[in-house]
């Protein structure tokens, strides 16, 4: 037995696909006349010769084929024989298209009835209709009738069932259910319910190709004679037109197709009708211009009436044209299904492509632009292809003009699926200056299929005013800064843009060295200073891309395997790089060397080189010189990423596997002895904790600090990238901590570096010891010692005057804590248990009020911090992402268990009112817990409501307004913490009752002082708990509301004042879901009696009269509704049918 929903009050209406359909029935019997001009319609009927004037689709649409001759070939049926129908032959694709067609065409000339209905029944079977017009059919039936009796046999039970279950989808109507005992009686399908048009597979797909094929050599055969004779275009064509405005979606597809394949088709005769009228029309002028006595007469009258001949042609193929495309396009183009719009607007390319003189004007080129706008980007990528062709051609662009200025091109960048864009940027000589600009900025699109083709666009724009010719480099690099100034400053994802189409000129690194290293000469102009970092930058770019052969970060779904010709493209480029910048660089470097952001971009590029060939090609001598002008670099600049990139760089060129390692590991000693080490040993001197401070605001001076500042900074951007361990580092900047913290006047930026420094240093010292010998058990509990000690120093730091000093410890103490967890010791690593940290109480406490005080604070707050300095949108987006760290570092420390998860509460009660800034990492944090502890992630968020609601009650007092906006937002956000256990009750159901019990304890907690008689001061919190109520099961509402029960006093539960509605709602909202629930019940007719469904109180059950072993279903309607009703299934299947013929 098959369950399924259906309507009993459902409205017949019309398949919503068939959006431009006549209100009627569909009939095929409509005359030409109907749907021509009006210039037209005092034409002459067309009809069988000998018969009454009559459309000839008033007729049957097709015969059934047996034994004997089909188009012309023996046929035989049965299994292994030969094709049996023309759908068959077309499918198989065994002969050849033109010896079908002309087979089709002797039969036409001996019985073109037979054949003509052979053709029609081609159509109706290419829509997968099972169902065959027989000649009485044809004789008899008016065409609505055949076409609804071919309605009736479409195998269409799939897309019946589809639509079925679609009704189920709307809550607004009605419904009951509906229990089949009769299997016979199920209208599950039993196939895909697919048909040829949308069937996959290559037969199917070639089939396409068939089918299109035979309409266009059908109509090329007989374009001399047969379209002609007033018959069989009619008949196709009324057949056409009536089938694709069916409400069978088969019909109305391949209908669709074949009427604008045999459009097109008409389009290219009436193409050749008119090249054969120009001729003619030339040649009776030259005949005519003749003097009298060369002049031949009867030539002259054989031309006229050649070109009247041509021109009646001419006329019936426009007639046809017009009635296909009023009868069909018009209507069509705006179908409900995609691939109908497209096939419409694809032929229309075609034909104005093909016939612009017709085809090429606003009353067609309107519906191009209106589907512009398509909600499918398939359809909107036809339209866009269909205009390419057009602009493309240069003697058709000025028709285009109008249409230019009607329908601007605007560029929908988020359209990842069907990339339109492709397209549109192609047609540049359309757009204008503003529009160009535009499409620039597409060169910055996350999608790289647009990216690209903006980059195409970009590279034709430019590139013939020479945008990368030495010669013209002034006008050139002006270009580029402009564009350069006008986009994003994110240069990576512009090379990546402009890498298929330029490859070659962003390759020319020559030319780009050249640039920046040509001194002038006279008054020759030179790069700006802007235009030397936009170059310096999108070389660097071209070498990263050329060196990994992979986009950017955003672009694209991951690395992808490179292919053969790839990687050897991709080894080659770095080979050419490598031996060009090992020279240039350390010229570049000289150059550039008090720059600190030139000097940052150019020191990335050694990290692409391939180091063997230093040694290969005896190329020390370079690698010296580089190394020379990377110590003046440290030397002169203590930019944060000026000392990373060198820091990077020496790491890269320190690698073990070169043999260039040791003359590296040499000169990086150097500079970090003379540059760092030594200076802050002479700066710190060997202090004891009894001195003074050096760096005591009334005794240093400023170079004491910036020597400081300066060393500081240098070691600790090597010391992220290098071992520095052996220099202590660490005792220097724990001394000058201490001596800091007591004295409490040292500087922030000094601070934040000797707080990052020791942090550098732990780590390395952690590394040896994880990877050293267990027998350094003295070494381990040393280290254990330094590490709390730091720890201690950010403690203490944690409560320093200076926001970056108290940022910096906090970000450091949640790393460290995270690194020295239980999760320590796990893989195998039980010996360094020792060092195992947990934070006690007091630390935790201070870490979560520092979250409180400086990640949860208002704007208003926010802004007036911000007005004094001045600092723009970008400043406070930054401002939002280092807060975001903050929150996200203590959140980690809550999922992994480091810091107790009732402190999660103080966060999760901040959901809603800092949802647009943190809601993500709440929810996340949220989500984690309740993986990690589910009743205690419970317990966590009902002690954030109670918090909240305290906060109110010390804010409004006992009497709270219980409309106001304060108790709407706690309930809110409830709701919203409900909606975060899913639909899973029995997984929650611990959870939700340790919730709901929490919260009753909450609620009665604490009496009311003024007297027993008045509700406890916590009783409004019910009304929050109310909204977890519908995640109980039904058994546990009960429970929860027993336990509820021992809570309250017997004149507690007769109180009706609004004082205690908190309490009555809360209790409504756990004893509903039993009988009195609003849900349907379903019971089988043909079980027992015992199983029938019990009505209403108060409404009599109405029964229908109930015959001994039918089949069918009792229904208990909604409640407000009738009570039962017996529905046979008999009735059911009528209505079913019926209700399906009207979709």
């Amino acid at each position: 037995c098959l369950v399924v929903g259906v309507s009993l009050s459902l409205t017949l209406r019309r398949d919503s696909s068939n959006e431009s359909a006549a209100p009627d029935a569909v009939s095929l019997s409509m005359s030409m006349s109907e749907i021509e001009d009006p210039e037209v319609k005092g034409k002459k009927k067309r009809g069988r010769p000998g018969k009454q004037q009559q459309s000839p689709t008033d007729k049957a649409v097709g015969v059934t084929r047996g034994r004997g001759k089909a188009n012309g070939v023996a046929v035989h049926n049965g299994e292994g024989g030969e094709p049996v129908t023309l759908f068959e032959v077309v499918k198989l694709g065994k002969s050849a298209m033109q010896s079908v067609v002309d087979d089709w065409i002797e039969s036409y000339k001996q019985d073109r009835d037979i054949a003509l209905l052979d053709l029609i029944n081609f159509f109706i079977q290419c829509s997968g209709c099972k169902g065959t017009v027989r000649i009485e059919m044809f004789r008899n039936m008016q065409n609505a009738e055949i076409i609804r009796k071919m309605t009736e046999e479409f195998d269409e039970v799939s897309s019946r069932f589809t639509v079925l279950q679609k009704l189920l989808l709307f809550p607004w109507v009605p419904t009951v259910f509906v229990l089949f005992t009769s299997p016979s009686s199920s209208p599950c399908p039993q196939d895909s319910g697919d048909y040829p048009l949308t069937m996959p597979g290559p037969l199917w797909k070639k089939f396409r190709y068939n089918f299109c094929e035979f309409i266009c050599v059908l109509i090329r055969q007989c374009q001399y004679s047969i379209i002609y004779d007033e018959y069989m275009m009619d008949t196709v064509i009324s057949l056409l037109t009536g089938l694709s405005d069916s409400q069978v979606r088969a019909f109305r597809h391949t209908s669709t197709l074949a009427a604008m394949k045999l459009m097109t088709a008409l389009v290219n005769v009436a193409l050749n009708l008119s090249i054969h009228q120009d001729n003619t029309q030339r040649q009776y002028e030259a005949e005519r211009n003749k003097m009298a006595g060369k002049r031949a007469n009867e030539k002259l009258e054989l031309l006229l009436q050649k070109r009247k001949e041509l021109q009646e042609n001419q006329d019936e193929i426009e007639n046809m044209m017009n009635s296909i495309f009023k009868g069909i396009f018009v209507h069509r183009y705006r179908d409900a299904i995609a691939e109908i719009r497209a096939i419409c607007i694809e032929e229309i390319g075609v034909w104005m492509k093909m016939y612009s003189d017709a085809f090429l004007n606003d009353s067609y080129l309107k519906y191009v632009g209106w589907t512009l706008h398509d909600r499918q980007g398939e359809v909107r990528l036809k339209c866009l292809k269909a205009l390419q062709n057009l602009y493309t051609n240069r003697e058709l662009f000025p028709k285009l003009e109008l249409f230019t200025n009607r329908f601007k091109f605007s560029a929908n960048v988020h359209d990842k699926k069907f990339c339109s864009e492709v397209q549109l940027i192609s047609v540049e000589d359309a757009l204008s200056n503003e529009d160009c600009e535009n499409v620039y900025h597409l060169v910055y699109s996350a999608h790289r299929p647009v990216a690209v083709a903006a980059g195409e666009f970009l590279h034709r724009k430019y590139v013939p005013l020479g945008i990368f010719v030495i010669t013209s480099f002034s006008i050139t690099m002006g270009i580029y800064s402009h564009i350069y100034n006008m986009l994003h400053e994110h240069a990576a994802y512009l090379v990546d843009s402009l890498w298929e189409s330029s490859q070659e000129l962003l390759k020319d690194w020559e030319c780009m060295t050249e640039l920046l290293l040509e001194e002038p000469v006279g008054g020759e102009e030179v790069l700006s200073d802007r235009q030397e970092s936009a170059l310096i930058e999108l070389m660097v770019c071209t070498i990263r891309q050329a060196a990994e052969a992979h986009p950017p970060v955003g672009r694209g779904t991951g690395k992808r395997v490179l292919t053969a010709k790839e990687r050897k493209t991709q080894i080659d480029d770095k080979n050419k790089l490598t031996e060009h910048f090992i020279m240039a660089l350390p010229m570049l470097l000289s150059k550039y060397q008090a720059d600190s952001e030139k000097v940052a971009n150019l020191l990335q590029i050694p990290q692409f080189f391939d180091l063997d060939v230093y040694s290969a090609g005896r190329m020390e001598k370079h690698l010296d010189a580089l190394l020379k002008q990377i110590r003046l670099v440290v030397e002169k600049h203590i930019e944060a990423d000026v000392l990373e990139a060198c820091s990077k760089t020496y790491s890269i060129l320190c690698s073990e596997e070169y043999t260039i390692m040791n003359r590296v590991d040499i000169a990086r000693s150097q500079v970090l002895i003379y540059t760092g080490v030594i200076k802050l040993s002479l700066c710190i001197g060997l202090m004891k904790p009894s001195s003074t401070s050096p760096l005591q605001a009334e005794e240093a001076d400023d170079d004491d600090i910036y020597n400081v500042l300066a060393t500081l900074k240098r070691l600790t951007a090597f010391h992220n990238a290098h071992d520095l361990t052996r220099w202590d580092l660490f005792g220097n900047c724990y001394r000058l901590l201490k001596a800091g913290i007591e004295q409490g006047s040292m500087p922030e930026q000094i601070a934040v570096q000797a707080l990052q420094c020791s942090h550098y240093s732990i780590l390395w010292q952690l590394v040896k010891i994880t990877e050293g010998a267990p027998s350094k058990v003295q070494t381990a509990g040393h280290y254990q010692r330094v590490v709390k000690s730091f720890l201690a120093v950010c403690q203490q730091c944690l409560s320093n005057v200076n926001t970056p000093v108290k940022e910096q410890a906090f970000m450091l103490l949640c790393d460290l804590l995270m690194i020295f967890s239980h999760q320590l010791v796990s893989g195998g690593r039980e010996g360094l248990q020792p060092l195992v940290f947990n934070p006690d109480s007091t630390l935790q406490n201070e870490l979560l009020n520092f979250v409180l005080d400086h990640v949860f604070i208002d704007q208003d707050d926010e802004n007036q911090s911000m007005e004094g300095d001045e600092e723009d949108e970008a400043n406070k987006i930054e401002a939002l992402h280092k807060r975001r760290n903050l929150l996200a570092a203590f959140s980690k420390l809550i999922i992994y268990d480091i810091v107790d998860m009732p402190a999660a509460a103080d966060i999760f009660k901040h959901y809603m009112k800092y949802y647009n800034d943190y809601g993500d990492i709440i929810k996340e944090t949220l989500s984690k817990t309740r993986q990690t502890d589910k009743i205690q992630c419970a317990k966590t968020l009902i002690l954030s409501l109670q918090q909240l609601f305290n906060e109110l009650l010390q804010d409004q007092g006992p009497n709270l307004d219980r409309t106001s906006s304060h108790v709407s937002g706690i309930k809110e956000l409830a709701r919203r913490f409900a909606l975060t256990f899913g639909l899973d009750q029995i997984k929650t159901r611990e959870a939700v009752a340790t919730l709901h019990k929490d919260g009753i304890e909450f609620a009665f907690k604490f009496q009311n002082p003024r007297g027993a008689e008045l509700p406890p001061i916590n009783l409004a919190f019910l009304e929050v708990l109310s909204e977890f109520s519908s995640k109980l099961l039904r058994q546990d509402k009960k429970t929860v509301h027993s336990y509820l029960e021992k809570f309250m006093s017997e004149t507690m539960s007769e109180r009706r004042e609004d004082v205690w509605l908190p309490l009555i709602s809360y209790r409504n909202s756990l004893l509903t879901g039993g009988d009195e629930g609003d849900r349907m019940s379903v019971t089988s007719g043909s079980s027992s009696k015992t199983g029938s469904v019990r009505s209403k109180k108060g409404r009599p059950p109405l029964h229908k009269k109930r015959i001994e072993g039918e089949t069918g279903f009792i229904v208990r309607t909604r409640p407000g509704s009738v009570g039962e009703i017996w529905v046979r299934t008999s009735e059911l299947k009528s209505q079913l049918y019926c209700l399906f013929q009207n979709m």
